[in-house]
């Protein structure tokens, strides 16, 4: 079945849940597919503190109210699909997800970045990315945060205060990057410990985490701890694997794109943090957002307009 809409937006995170705002507002027609859950990495965030218009908010109360917005405009959502086919190449743009075709004149990318994976550890159900997500579920049981940035000792402190009774930190290169207030934090914490020169050479995972082994990188000594959990942060990288090929990316695999959003494919803009920028924050996001969906509405009007001439 097709099913045709003036925008697509790929990806609900903030940027892509901005410019639904913006292109609904403006008697759109508007679909956002997303393989997961609408909020991105933004519901991750335990706490927002730099946006304007909250002193201190939740990221997941900040996207859930974003999405009601979004919903209440008529922004048709479809989450947890399967993208199986993108094709950008013409004026019509056609994605297939979940067995279903969708169609547009435009096409906004918001894909967003995802968690740079410890390859080591496979499958196993007990290696997470998000303390807010999966951190209740080891209240008083021990485990190890890999990731010596801010991210790392965020989360590490965000777990320690969710009851957490015991906490190894590990930091491959030979120092933390850390804002040095979190480093101070986590470090006065009594049942925290912090190590860098140290990386995950194993991981024993069957039916259930079973050991970790942890080498110190400079002088190759391995030892075998028991951990309950792994707690993942080491760094993001952009989701633009579906569009190789089709538009172009940097050398770190980010979209390319000019100040009003636009791809090297015309009707075709991204936005956020799957583009190539210096600074990636939610307000920087929502800019994205907006810009991307004023030029995406233009695009479309020209291509009605054409299309009556």
């Amino acid at each position: 079945m097709s099913h045709a809409y003036d925008l697509i937006i790929l990806g609900g995170g903030v940027a892509g849940m901005t410019s639904a705002i913006y292109a609904a507002r403006a008697s759109l027609r508007v679909l956002i597919l997303d393989e997961n859950a609408c909020g991105g990495l933004v519901n991750w965030t335990r706490v927002v503190e730099n946006m304007p218009s909250y002193k201190s908010i939740g990221g997941l109360e900040l996207t859930a109210r974003i999405q009601e917005q979004v919903e209440e405009l008529g922004v048709d959502v479809e989450e947890a699909v399967c993208i199986d086919s993108i094709d950008l190449g013409g004026a019509e743009k056609a994605i297939v997800a979940d067995d279903e075709t969708y169609t547009a004149k435009a096409v906004i990318i918001a894909t967003g970045r995802k968690p740079v994976p410890l390859e080591v550890a496979g499958e196993c159900e007990q290696v997470h990315f998000c303390a807010i997500c999966d951190g209740a579920a080891y209240v008083g049981k021990r485990v190890l945060v890999v990731g010596g940035g801010n991210s790392g000792f965020d989360e590490a402190i965000a777990l320690l205060d969710q009851g957490v009774s015991e906490l190894v930190l590990v930091e491959k290169m030979d120092r933390f990057f850390a804002a040095r207030t979190a480093q101070d934090q986590l470090m006065a914490r009594s049942n925290a410990e912090v190590r860098h020169s140290t990386e995950v050479a194993a991981v024993c995972c069957s039916d259930s985490l079973r050991s970790v082994t942890l080498r110190n990188v400079v002088t190759g000594e391995e030892e075998v701890q028991t951990f309950d959990g792994i707690f993942v942060f080491m760094g993001q990288q952009p989701g633009t694997e579906m569009f190789s090929g089709q538009i172009a990316l940097d050398d770190d695999g980010y979209i390319v794109t000019d100040e009003l959003m636009a791809t090297s494919v015309a009707g075709v803009y991204a936005a956020g943090d799957v583009r190539r920028k210096k600074y990636r924050q939610i307000t920087t996001a929502m800019a994205d957002g907006t810009v991307a969906a004023l030029e995406a509405e233009r695009h479309i009007h020209s291509q009605m307009q054409s299309s009556k001439g």
